[in-house]
């Protein structure tokens, strides 16, 4: 079984924090969106990945994931000039995939139990595809699964204005090969792409063996500000157990469940959990609180971060309360004589603020 990560896109709804990056490499806990996905492979016994990238910054993947092996597994990179769509991404990689089965993942979704069991029951069944999904209140934005009488899948329709269900398909998708054949047949659609539900839809009309499972638990497409900060809220609510202190701590209040990083340095401030807070980090006279990642090398001072991600080396100082924030990598924001008590922000990597 092998493993394909879908790496690319403009990331639109993030900008201006994808001017600078890929959106699968921003944070949530401290961690790229893209690791989630790659580590759910791996716990599900697959370790031999393709990458597909897009245009939005590849080099910073490449450098980020290497060949594999620091993941205990082997990575290859694929080069999606174009954004043609989920099955043009699929198709490049026919010669990797050999006559493997396989599982293709958005990188920038995210699954509270992962996919192992799904996995596993693809393989049981010996089916020539399957698709995950989930019951969504407004499906019209997805792909969505049509039904028989009987409940057995009969067809996915691409964001519907009448959905025949109520069940998105989500980011994970597990072929045979034989898929290669379908996606050499399609056509674009409206919008210019090959479409993923186009190819599914062609192998239930060959009558071959697609099944569905609709998963548990929660499911979040990580495409907008607002769901980053709900997903990183989940998931340091979830994982972080207990305190875990590598740092040093002085003369400070550590409440809560926090993680707290090798050689991050706390003094004289408030840290109240969940919460997580990266290595080399400087927290200084300064209020951190719950549901906020704090990145490596980041430096707070005299400042106040709550329900906010703060990426790696970024710098803040005299802010009164920074909120529901998404702030990019070697991002510098101090206050000046004239600020306001509140800011609210999403910002590109290497910005500069005064406030």
């Amino acid at each position: 079984m092998k493993g394909i990560v879908l790496h690319g896109g403009l990331g639109t709804r993030l900008r201006p924090l994808t001017y600078s990056g890929p959106k699968q490499l921003i944070q949530v806990a401290n961690k790229p969106i893209s690791q989630y996905v790659i580590e759910d492979l791996i716990e599900s016994g697959i370790r031999d990945i393709a990458i597909v990238l897009g245009n939005t910054f590849p080099e910073i993947v490449m450098d980020y994931y290497g060949d594999g092996s620091r993941f205990g597994a082997r990575f290859e990179y694929i080069f999606q000039e174009k954004p043609l769509g989920i099955a043009h991404a699929v198709s490049l990689c026919e010669e990797f995939v050999g006559n493997d089965k396989f599982v293709v993942y958005l990188g920038d979704n995210i699954l509270q139990y992962g996919i192992k069991k799904y996995v596993s029951k693809f393989i049981e069944r010996d089916l020539d595809s399957m698709i995950l999904l989930k019951e969504v209140e407004d499906p019209r934005s997805f792909g969505v699964a049509k039904f028989s009488v009987d409940g057995k899948l009969v067809g996915l329709v691409e964001k519907p204005k009448d959905p025949p269900s109520k069940y998105a398909v989500i980011g994970v998708y597990m072929f045979k090969p034989i898929v290669f054949q379908a996606i050499k047949k399609l056509k674009p659609s409206w919008r210019g792409e090959y479409e993923i539900t186009d190819t599914i839809q062609m192998l239930i009309d060959w009558g071959l063996k697609v099944g569905y499972e609709i998963i548990e638990g929660w499911w979040f497409d990580t495409g907008k500000k607002d769901d980053i900060l709900t997903v990183n809220s989940i998931i340091l609510d979830e994982r972080i157990k207990d305190k875990k202190i590598l740092g040093n701590i002085e003369e400070s209040r550590i409440e809560g469940r926090v993680e707290i990083g090798e050689n991050a340095r706390i003094v004289s401030s408030h840290i109240r959990g969940p919460a997580i807070i990266g290595r080399d980090a400087e927290i200084i006279n300064s209020y951190v609180g719950p549901y906020t990642s704090i990145g490596r090398g980041v430096k707070i001072i005299d400042s106040g971060v709550e329900y906010s991600i703060i990426m790696d080396e970024s710098h803040i100082e005299g802010i009164n309360i920074i909120n529901e924030s998404l702030i990019g990598r070697k991002t510098i924001i101090r206050k000046s004589k004239s600020g306001l008590p509140f800011v609210k922000l999403s910002l590109s990597d290497h910005s500069y603020i005064e406030l």
